[in-house]
Parts: structure tokens; sequence; C-alpha cells
């Protein structure tokens, strides 16, 4: 969830025409290829967000009733969506994201929102793999064989965590907060001195053919 909810990072006009040097393989996306990962990592995001709020709503109703046909549906539907879902639109995001962050001039670890967005993605997708499903699908276990989950803790606590990291990383994807990284700041030095040497050099070049010429003219 890198960009879920602002693409005003992306646009041509808050894209730095020029990317700094330090960039991975020194490639930038095209605007078209660009664009195209953005959607999909937006829509990926936010069906990744949907499907936790979903997940939420089923345990919520699983823990508050006493109703067995109740339990047991909202649960299988838990596994149903864990098995199917969740690991592709977790994947789907990360590695758009990441594709985004390095075609981009944002890079991976320039920006602090950005580095820290790659981590908790990094760490919801490992805990939804080997935490939120097996856990789901232990509980789905033990409601088909008629008892009741062994903790609703346990069920409803993945959900919420997951939420929690998924709304922060709206938040910061809006707000882009805590500037640069010290790599970030030691490349963009490293830029603009580039840009000033270039910007001297395009400038005494006109003055350079000048003074040739004035010396052939005095020959």
């Amino acid at each position: 969830m890198y960009a879920e909810t602002s693409t005003r990072g992306y646009s041509r006009c808050q894209t730095p025409k020029s990317a700094a040097p330090g960039t991975v393989f020194h490639v930038k996306l095209r605007r078209p290829a660009r664009r195209a990962t953005l959607v999909v990592h937006v829509a990926a995001s936010a069906g990744w967000l949907g499907l936790t709020l979903g997940l939420l709503a089923l345990a919520t109703a699983a823990i508050t009733t006493d109703s067995h046909p109740t339990i047991d549906a909202s649960v299988r539907a838990m596994k149903v969506f864990t098995d199917w879902l969740v690991l592709p639109l977790a994947l789907l995001t990360l590695l758009s994201g990441l594709l985004l962050s390095l075609g981009t001039s944002w890079g991976l670890a320039r920006h602090r929102w950005v580095y820290t967005k790659f981590w908790l993605t990094l760490a919801t997708t490992v805990a939804s793999a080997f935490a939120l499903r097996p856990g789901i699908n232990e509980a789905a276990a033990t409601v088909s064989a008629g008892d009741a989950p062994a903790s609703s803790t346990d069920l409803i606590m993945g959900p919420i965590v997951s939420l929690s990291a998924y709304l922060f990383m709206t938040v910061i994807s809006v707000l882009k907060p805590w500037g640069q990284t010290r790599r970030g700041r030691r490349l963009r030095a490293a830029h603009q001195r580039g840009q000033r040497q270039l910007a001297e050099k395009q400038s005494a070049s006109p003055h350079k053919e000048v003074d040739a010429e004035v010396m052939r003219q005095t020959a």
C-alpha cells in the first residue's frame, strides 16, 4: 500500500523531470507504465483494505452470537477470504508498490514515509501468510467439527491489527510526512551539484565559441 489514496506524488507535475543519481538501474517508468502500475496498486490496496474490513465484520459476527450456524457461516467465509484473496492482494500490493518506488523519482529509501510503508507492507504480508491464514484455518476446522472457536480474541485480533496497519499506511500516503532519509538528502545534494556544474558548463560554452571565433577573425 505505497500510494493507495494519493496519486499526487506520481503525477506529471509533481514528479521531477530528471531522476536524481542513485536511482536503481537509473531507469524510470514511462508515463503510461507508471499510470498503469499506479492503477493496479491503488486497486489492490483498496481491495486489501476492504477485505480486511470484511474479515473484521465476520469475526465480530462470529464472537458476538451463540448461534452455531452463524458462527459456522462466518468462520467459513473468513476461510474463503484468506485462502483465495488475502495473499494475492497482499503480494500484488507489495510488488506494484515496489515497482512504483524503484521506477519513479521517489525511490525506495529516499523518503521516510515510502521506506516505512514498504516495511509495513512486507510485515503485514508475512503476517497474513504465517499468522492470519493459519489461525483462521484452525478456527474453521474447529467449527466444522461442531465445536466453538478456541479463542474469540485470536479470531478478531488478526483483522484488527491488519486494519490498523492499513489505515496508518493510508494516512502517511496522503500526508507524506517526515521528509527525506539521510540517503535521500545525500542524493539530492549530489543531484543539485551535478545540475549546477552542468549549467555552468552550458553557460561557459557560448563564451568559448565566441572567443574562438574572435581569434580566427584576428588571425
